[in-house]
């Protein structure tokens, strides 16, 4: 045999296994994009402010919307199958009166979009429900309580609430309320939780509502974690140790408490919460126009604060968080505690325009899972912070009420 006939035979052979490789890699590539990802596993977001973006001004949800960051066709584009929608509940309603009564309110606004498109939403009360829409394609409408000023210091409250298809409650929100202080309150009136609020937990594990730490004090927390018999939610916060000082988020201790507990936390995509730079201009803002709004004995909807606002944005743009910014939270927390105890969180249509870059709305997640795709999460990593990390909490909350109810 020749020199030239071999090398030409060498040559068929590499150019055929070349042939042969490069299809496989490039289909190995299409089966792990984010997008295929997003579709083929079921995605639970802890925290959607749809109901309360619909009592401002009500938009049909079922459509496309010019608004918010939350619709039907996006979240079909997103893959998103169970958003949690928030029945969130402002702070002053506490002083003022009126929770539960808001609180009912916003559960009819999901119901009504429920029953304007069954073709397309479904109520989901556990995980079973969200398994089944999943397969009928369907996207479920789990709801959470944010802030739990509508109990107004009754028991039984809890049980009309779980019966009108609430899941979750945060015990507190921005100020302190009957149950617990608040992580934004300075004045923290019950040292973490009260006596109305330990009996609360208690009763949130006999009844199968999942227990929210988000917002709450850290006293309330390390007290929820002493009381509590079944694993806990942070529904929507991220990690101190990327905001050191701002006790909204998770410290590293508070994690390692978590993964005791055997809970999850559903990482928050706000930039104020991922970026300290987003969150210190956050904070420097507030305090300019506060002192604008004082000089200029303004209000906050008024045109002088508008034009405020467009001035000092256009001399001081806001620093939004970038996609690998939030990734790091994911990391954090499971180079900590293990990739068992991180889930989302977004806080869709309830942190403004402050959200991070390419995490615009709820058509973002493939982006999400193609940057952990990129930073080495297997498939099984990716279906359990997608989903399967809160199916067992919530499974775990609704099989100890089972067992303890009597």
């Amino acid at each position: 045999m020749n020199i030239s006939f071999k090398v030409s035979a060498l040559a068929v052979c590499i150019s055929s296994l070349l042939a042969c490789s490069e299809p496989s890699i490039k289909q190995t590539e299409v089966a792990m994009s984010g997008e295929q990802l997003a579709q083929k596993y079921i995605i639970i977001d802890g925290h959607i402010d749809v109901p309360y973006r619909l009592e401002g001004k009500w938009d049909d949800v079922t459509k496309a919307t010019a608004d918010g960051d939350f619709d039907y066709p996006r979240a079909k584009a997103g893959g998103l199958n169970a958003p949690f929608m928030s029945i969130y509940i402002p702070a002053a309603f506490e002083l003022n009166g009126g929770s539960k009564q808001l609180a009912d309110k916003l559960i009819d606004s999901v119901e009504s979009i429920v029953n304007s498109a069954p073709e397309k939403f479904a109520i989901a009360t556990s995980v079973s429900d969200v398994k089944k829409h999943f397969q009928q394609g369907l996207i479920s409408l789990p709801m959470g309580m944010e802030n739990g000023s509508p109990i107004e210091g009754k028991i039984e409250n809890l049980q009309h609430f779980y019966n009108r298809g609430v899941r979750y409650i945060t015990l507190t929100h921005s100020k302190t309320n009957h149950i617990s202080d608040s992580s934004y309150d300075p004045l923290r009136p019950a040292s973490g939780l009260t006596n109305f609020g330990k009996s609360l937990v208690k009763e949130m594990n006999h009844i199968g509502m999942m227990i929210d730490v988000s917002h709450i004090s850290d006293d309330a927390f390390y007290q929820v974690m002493s009381i509590t018999k079944a694993p806990v939610i942070a529904s929507h916060s991220s990690v101190r140790k990327f905001t050191p000082g701002f006790e909204r988020n998770m410290s590293d201790d508070m994690l390692l408490k978590l993964k005791e507990n055997g809970g999850v936390i559903q990482i928050n995509f706000g930039s104020g919460f991922i970026s300290q730079a987003a969150l210190e201009h956050r904070n420097t803002y507030k305090v300019k126009l506060n002192e604008f709004m004082t000089q200029n004995t303004v209000t906050p909807n008024s045109d002088e604060v508008k034009a405020f606002k467009q001035e000092y944005l256009s001399n001081s743009p806001f620093p939004f968080a970038s996609l690998d910014d939030v990734l790091d939270h994911f990391d954090h927390v499971v180079n900590l505690i293990g990739i068992d105890h991180v889930g989302i969180g977004s806080d869709y249509d309830g942190v403004g325009d402050s959200l991070p870059i390419n995490l615009k709305d709820v058509s973002s997640y493939p982006n999400l899972i193609d940057g952990l795709l990129k930073r080495g999460y297997s498939e099984q990593d990716i279906e359990k912070i997608l989903s399967g990390n809160v199916f067992r909490v919530w499974q775990q909350v609704e099989n100890f009420s089972n067992t303890h109810r009597n």
